[in-house]
């Protein structure tokens, strides 16, 4: 099921609504979708390397309003809406690991490695900032760098360097931002424990 999910969610870049796809897909994944939009914005950027910017600016918009609509479904309807979206996925216990043990600065930290590197997934971190009541602006301003970092980053690679950049991407990007994200944990981490 999930391979036919990617491949539908691939399939639309091909599409002259492309990039009314890319901002649906970029919004939902924030809140409630499994598949990331970089499966759209890829082809796409690929594809229109001109528009690859504007790709960037349409995903990241998308994206952080979605993140405040995760944002919205963890403050106000966690039990109706939240939780079963989290079991669905098999998220629910990592959520709530997440919700016990963390601090408002740690959700921040979190926002903006999920947002380079999908860890933990957007949209565990949107409902759960929620749930935690983080500051609406300061989560906005948050969503705003992370998610449009990555966006941008993935848009000037694929303008700059085109299609054999792809591989790389698609291999490596996850793990080198993960890296990158677990480096920032670690620093967090030993910042809040060490003063």
């Amino acid at each position: 099921m999930l391979r036919r999910l990617y491949d539908w969610t691939l399939s639309l870049a091909a599409r002259k609504s492309a990039e009314w796809w890319l901002a649906f897909i970029a919004f939902v994944e924030s809140s409630v979708f499994l598949i990331p939009a970089d499966v759209l914005f890829v082809p796409m950027a690929l594809s229109r390397p001109e528009r690859s910017y504007r790709y960037a600016v349409i995903a990241t918009v998308a994206s952080v309003l979605g993140g405040i609509a995760g944002w919205y479904i963890g403050y106000y309807a966690y039990e109706t809406i939240a939780k079963p979206v989290l079991e669905f996925y098999g998220k629910f216990d990592e959520f709530e690991a997440l919700r016990t043990s963390s601090g408002i600065g740690f959700i921040l930290l979190m926002l903006v490695t999920s947002g380079a590197a999908h860890l933990p997934p957007i949209k565990v971190v949107t409902i759960l900032a929620g749930v935690m009541h983080v500051n609406l602006g300061l989560f906005i301003v948050s969503a705003i760098v992370a998610r449009g970092a990555r966006f941008f980053l993935l848009a000037w690679l694929l303008r700059t360097y085109g299609e054999p950049i792809r591989g790389f991407i698609e291999e490596r990007l996850g793990l080198i931002a993960g890296a990158g994200a677990g480096a920032l944990i670690v620093l967090y981490l030993a910042v809040k424990y060490a003063l």
